[in-house]
């Protein structure tokens, strides 16, 4: 500990020569995260859509339709467009080619209210510049003016200047870059993760065709995405295994001097409320002043509606919660200078889009029920038909406070809780049975772990109303012991437990009882996935026992690898232990493996895409048998072993 004199006389040798000054690049590879993010697989992703919108900017521009994506055997990733190409000529300024400057200086582009693009997602100017940063090396090919120039770079420095290496007829930009391994903890790129984005991305822009190809494997695999009708292909896609209110969706496009708006919604029998929000492309996953717009004119005009047609009552009124349930709804808006809050570009601030998106539904969609009563009328009955089982279920939600149900201070019985009482220091396992339960009651750690035994299958609430889902005695458990409600009353300032893990047999009874419990967290809690509080606990799946050597292994392929080592040891016989579920194991063993903070392995359930997880979960849970069953036979060779 030093005093106030100690302090200040060291402060004072703070000076000029401890100002460090980061040069072109530098900051970029310095602080990589405050560029892309991350250094993990998210921010690897990230540059191949650094480099993508640049295309997708001149697509909107006016320029080429075509985007290819490629990655190679070698660990690396091309993108091609057929657009105009990244202007070739020498730089007024900085007396050196366009191209470079666009690639080694920070905040260099068309997109700062000059004349290059009008619309932009990437609008900081660090895109292609970030990319070169944070890749080992990055080779730029420009097809332009009948010549094809080119230039490479190794970690954001050039190896030459631009030259001109031969002729063509074509135009657009190529560029192919390796993942610094210097920089990111994960060279791999996930193909699907690619996919999904570049499939939202193409309905997003309607005409424009994005080919992703992987050369990775033995088998090149290839998908190419095109859609004429846009946004309007986009409701019916996610709505494609629902059962519709009517045949096509409704859609609105308003184009004003500085911006466009592009709704398409529809309708379907279920509970759940689908809404994607986009400005310049970018997944405004926040919401902004877009969806804002959208949905208060939406609660509003089916109300007047409603009220004008006497479908309802004079002192009926229809609520925000009546009119989404059901709906699956896009809402892309493109505008000039878009004002995203914070760097994550995902809630959009612009105020005059709500009232230019609310203009655009009250005179399109006012347009839409007048020309189409019948379905006016079905609309608005559905929503007071989902007013009255909002009633039900708060009546459920009432009757079962009264009876200390949801009152924290009446917790299951069969709760074994933790002493420590801050929650950000708390985590809590669901235990599948009371026999596992009790197994994990007695190897936890009881400062920090709490154990919550599940008996029974939790209901499957992608085919369930509220009320019926509040009628469950594992969720009633659950929302009781969490303490931080669900749905419109979600409020994750009281959530108890930091960690909510869920702990299963690795077979298939585990299997299904943990899509069911995250199907209920993507429906009813999903701030908790988004925010990262829901792990799936990896118990192994083998003990080998070599005399006192004692080895678990968690896949059939560590264990084969496992089984080697040892044999190479000793020649003593190995035996082998199936762990068919958690009640065979000790409590020491559970301990050690799977709940010792020091050496078990948790996966995080992460949100990456909830396009994706939506159409899982309403494939996986959902009605139709016959897509449950063509999902798990496209996907029955990625089980390694099945106990029946």
């Amino acid at each position: 500990m030093i005093n106030g004199d100690e302090f200040l006389s060291k402060s004072t040798q703070y000076d000029a020569g401890d100002i460090q000054v980061l040069e072109g690049l530098e900051p970029v590879r310095k602080r990589p995260g405050m560029y892309i993010g991350s250094t993990d697989s998210r921010g690897l992703h990230h540059l191949i859509t650094e480099v993508v919108d640049n295309s997708i900017d001149e697509y909107l521009a006016g320029y080429g339709d075509r985007i290819d994506v490629i990655l190679g055997k070698d660990g690396s990733c091309t993108v091609i467009d057929n657009a105009r190409g990244i202007p070739c000529g020498m730089h007024k300024t900085e007396h050196k080619s366009a191209v470079e400057v666009v690639l080694t200086k920070l905040h260099a582009g068309g997109k700062f209210g000059g004349n290059g693009y009008k619309v932009s997602g990437g609008l900081h100017g660090v895109g292609l510049s970030c990319v070169n940063a944070l890749s080992s090396t990055l080779e730029v090919t420009v097809n332009q003016g009948g010549i094809i120039h080119f230039m490479r770079f190794h970690r954001g420095i050039p190896e030459a200047p631009l030259a001109e290496v031969g002729a063509t007829t074509k135009t657009g930009t190529t560029v192919k870059f390796y993942p610094d391994p210097e920089i990111f903890e994960t060279l791999e790129f996930d193909y699907n993760e690619i996919k999904n984005r570049f499939r939202e991305i193409a309905f997003l822009n309607k005409g424009l065709t994005i080919s992703i190809t992987d050369e990775r494997g033995e088998n090149v695999v290839k998908d190419e995405f095109c859609y004429a009708g846009g946004i309007v292909e986009f409701v019916q896609y996610l709505n494609a295994n629902k059962e519709t209110l009517f045949p096509q969706p409704v859609y609105i496009n308003v184009i004003n001097r500085n911006s466009e708006v592009e709704i398409a919604f529809q309708y379907n029998t279920g509970y759940n409320e689908v809404i994607h929000a986009y400005a310049n492309n970018i997944n405004t996953q926040e919401g902004g002043t877009h969806l804002e717009g959208f949905k208060s004119s939406l609660t509003k005009i089916i109300n007047e509606y409603g009220k004008l047609n006497r479908i309802l009552k004079d002192n009926e009124r229809l609520t925000n919660d009546d009119v989404y349930e059901g709906i699956t709804a896009i809402v892309s808006v493109k505008l000039t200078d878009p004002q995203f809050e914070g760097q994550t570009k995902t809630k959009l601030g612009n105020s005059e889009m709500r009232k230019i998106v609310a203009e655009a539904m009250t005179t399109k969609f006012g347009e839409y029920l007048e020309e189409n009563p019948a379905i006016g009328k079905e609309l608005v009955l559905k929503c007071i038909t989902a007013k009255r089982a909002r009633d039900a279920a708060r009546l459920a939600r009432e009757n079962t406070r009264r009876k200390g149900v949801l009152d924290s201070a009446s917790l299951p019985g069969k709760l074994a809780d933790c002493t420590e009482r801050d929650p950000k220091k708390c985590e809590i396992y669901l235990v599948e049975g009371d026999s596992a339960g009790g197994t994990a009651k007695q190897g936890r750690d009881r400062k920090f772990q709490a154990i919550l035994p599940l008996r029974g299958k939790i209901l499957n609430v992608e085919k369930a109303s509220l009320h019926k889902v509040l009628e469950n005695q594992v969720i009633k458990d659950m929302i009781t012991v969490f303490g931080c409600g669900i749905s419109s009353e979600f409020d994750e300032s009281k959530l108890k437990y930091d960690k909510i893990i869920i702990m299963t047999d690795a077979d298939v009874d585990g299997s299904h009882i943990r899509i069911l419990l995250l199907t209920f967290f993507f429906r009813f809690m999903q701030p908790l996935i988004e925010h990262g509080h829901i792990y799936a606990a990896q118990p192994p799946l083998y003990m080998m026992v070599q005399g006192k050597d004692v080895r678990y292994a968690y896949s059939d392929e560590e264990k084969a690898k496992v089984m080697s080592e040892m044999q190479q040891n000793s020649k003593l016989p190995i035996t082998v232990q199936r762990y068919k579920g958690l009640g065979e194991m000790t409590n020491d063993q559970l301990w050690e493996t799977t709940m010792n903070p020091e050496n078990r392995i948790l996966i995080r359930v992460t949100m990456e895409d909830a396009v994706a997880a939506d159409e899982a979960f309403t494939k996986l849970m959902g009605d139709d048998v016959e897509l449950r069953r063509e999902f798990i036979e496209e996907n029955a060779t990625l089980v390694t072993e099945l106990d029946v």
